[in-house]
């Protein structure tokens, strides 16, 4: 019984948290579509991983991406919205440009720092 109960309130957890996680996305997809941003350009470009998929990234993915935050400053600064400028832009708030590359990257190192373990010890 007590393993019952464990998986009946993982079960329910797991609703609940997928239910915040949908009103999280919905409210935050709204504040990129303010500012016409994508939720990767929101990434940290010091973290090595970003830093390094940015440095792989097409040059068009690049400048796309520079593109968005500079005019997302600008929206900011005038206390503007996207949609009084272009009301029918279509954006995709989270389209994976660097996202793929970022988990590969992730999934190197990490796959490197086990087999390096043993030359800590």
């Amino acid at each position: 019984t007590h393993n019952r109960l464990t998986m009946a309130l993982r079960m329910i957890g797991d609703k609940v948290m997928g239910l915040m996680a949908a009103q999280y996305q919905k409210a935050l997809g709204s504040q990129l579509a303010t500012y016409g941003l994508r939720y990767e350009d929101l990434l940290n470009e010091d973290e090595k991983e970003v830093k390094e998929a940015l440095e792989l990234a097409d040059p068009e993915v690049i400048t796309g991406r520079t593109r968005r935050l500079k005019r997302a400053i600008d929206l900011n600064f005038k206390r503007k919205s996207l949609q009084d400028y272009s009301p029918n832009m279509e954006l995709d708030m989270w389209k994976k440009e660097i996202y793929v590359d970022i988990e590969k990257i992730r999934a190197r190192n990490q796959e490197y720092a086990q087999l390096n373990a043993h030359n800590k010890q």
